[in-house]
């Protein structure tokens, strides 16, 4: 006799979890809700499959230069062509996966996009968590689903969701919403030509021997144009690992860093791209280019000591129980540093911990946990001694005024109403804020905004290292340091120390703890 399927089990075995609840619980077990019938046993995917790239321990990354390409198209609106021009004298050579011969050779190609009938409908289901205000607060939830038997998977239609089967076990604290859709129709590029345009499938492949024009630079290849899971489009960069560095370092700490704290980014953009490289999972390739992984863009810009911070680091990593750490970074932390808690829904790790960032005497005088807002307040009117105090946004004002604030939260608090006020609800060790509470005068208030979601809907905070004051009848004054969520490297800080001799292992462990640096060939030995 066959087996149930795995959706119907899981159907089955809610259903007796509701009849319990409903026995023992009276009236109280009308509040949960059991999944929709399914109209058959057999269990829908959930999104449109596409195939993995290769691991990026082979030493290169597949990055995406634009998503969502083709978006749109057969809706009605005109969408944007994708135009590659070469950077040289040798043309672009156009292939077709697993074809020999060319399919274009030219100085210039462009693309349209059309949308075509499917041979076949495709029916999809699924449950949708979020959006979340980051990849890493989306992993957190699919991390716990995962843990429940469930395959679920973070996707970036627009904003970070998790993506899991219709008939999966819901999370008891996660709200989800349930789509079913059939597609009958399918995006594909229209290569443009003088006799009309030529409709392609993909993936395609994209040779560029003298480099690619890409916004105001020349990247080099080779690329890839494939479809993604949300039936649009991606042009993605294969590059080997360290040439991907030389495109990240001098925008991310700059070009002019000194030679520690270059080698030191070099090491942690490494890290983090290697431990960050399941992130477009469900898209077919690794990692993004823009600020949602680390800005990426024309290598060449890498100069002679950024290119020597890369060799002098070069295949080296940092680990922590056999694997990547999570090497996270920003601009400055105020002079106190954060726990990755503190910043996102994560597990706390050792060694991302709250702690005075300074010499013996900035450390000696600032007391972590900080114990309420006075204590953030007084930390807030010093500097001297904290490493990286010369950032221009170490020490910072906002204000927000009532209607700011309402346009601010206009799209997840439609009905907020006038703003009243503005309160801190919790703090976590190093003083930031956890919990922010918006109060209006509407039927959807209060609001209460918490970790990386704080500066996801109020943009123009640097950071939550703050407090918040009124300024005046309908005016809030938030006054803080920092800039970024505040965990692991200080990258100001990281440029005082190097300026006073530190090394680069010296400045690794200071922001890292425990960690070890060590080449990328252990770190495949021990994963």
């Amino acid at each position: 006799m066959p087996r149930p399927s795995a959706a119907l089990r899981q159907g089955l075995i809610l259903q007796a979890l509701l009849l319990i609840a409903a026995v023992a619980g009276g009236c109280r077990a009308q509040e949960l809700q059991a999944p929709p019938p399914m109209e058959s046993s057999v269990e829908r995917p959930t999104h449109r499959v596409v195939a993995q790239p290769p691991s990026a321990r082979k030493d290169r990354l597949w990055v995406a230069l634009e998503d969502h390409l083709g978006r749109g198209a057969g809706q009605g609106a005109p969408v944007p062509l994708l135009t590659l021009q070469s950077a040289g004298v040798a043309p672009l050579v156009l292939r077709s996966s697993g074809i020999k011969e060319p399919l274009q050779t030219a100085a210039r190609l462009s693309f349209s996009w059309r949308s075509v009938p499917r041979q076949a409908p495709l029916e999809l289901a699924r449950q949708v968590a979020g959006p979340f205000a980051s990849f890493e607060s989306a992993e957190r939830v699919a991390t716990r689903w995962r843990g429940q038997g469930v395959q679920a998977l973070v996707a970036h239609p627009n904003e970070w969701e998790v993506w899991a089967p219709e008939a999966a076990l819901p999370l008891p604290d996660v709200p989800v919403r349930r789509v079913r859709e059939t597609l009958t129709m399918s995006i594909q590029p229209v290569l443009e030509g003088a006799q009309g345009g030529r409709t392609l499938q993909g993936p395609l492949l994209i040779e560029a021997p003298d480099g690619l024009r890409w916004k105001g630079g020349v990247m080099r290849g080779p690329f890839r144009l494939q479809a993604d899971a949300y039936g649009s489009w991606t042009l993605l960069e294969q590059v080997p690992l360290e040439r991907y560095l030389e495109g990240v370092v001098p925008h991310e700490i700059g070009a002019g860093s000194p030679a520690a704290a270059l080698e030191a980014q070099a090491v942690l953009a490494r890290t983090w791209a290697l431990a960050n490289s399941h992130r477009f999972a469900i898209d077919g390739y690794h990692l993004c280019s823009d600020t949602q992984c680390q800005v990426y863009s024309d290598p060449r810009q890498a100069g002679a000591s950024v290119r020597q911070a890369i060799k002098a680091t070069a295949g080296q990593v940092l680990q922590w129980q056999g694997s990547p750490i999570s090497a996270v970074y920003h601009a400055s932390n105020g002079g106190v540093m954060a726990g990755v808690n503190e910043a996102w829904a994560m597990p706390s790790v050792p060694y991302l911990r709250s702690q005075a960032d300074g010499g013996k005497a900035w450390t000696g005088s600032v007391l972590v946990p900080v114990p309420n807002q006075a204590a953030v307040e007084a930390l807030l009117k010093r500097s001297t001694g904290a490493y990286g105090s010369g950032h221009p946004r170490f020490r910072w004002t906002r204000t927000y005024s009532a209607a700011q604030l309402q346009g601010a939260l206009a799209a997840q608090a439609p009905r907020l109403g006038v703003v009243q006020a503005v309160s801190v609800l919790e703090r976590g060790p190093s003083g930031r804020v956890l919990a922010l509470q918006v109060v209006g005068d509407g039927p959807g208030s209060p609001v209460v905004l918490r970790l990386d979601g704080i500066r996801r809907s109020l943009r123009r905070l640097p950071s939550t290292l703050m407090v918040v004051e009124p300024a005046g009848a309908g005016v809030w004054r938030f006054r803080g340091g920092g800039f970024g969520h505040g965990a692991g490297l200080s990258q100001a800080g990281a440029i005082d120390l190097a300026r006073q001799g530190w090394s680069v292992e010296r400045i690794l462990q200071h922001y890292y703890p425990g960690t070890t640096l060590v080449p990328l060939s252990a770190l495949r030995k021990a994963s």
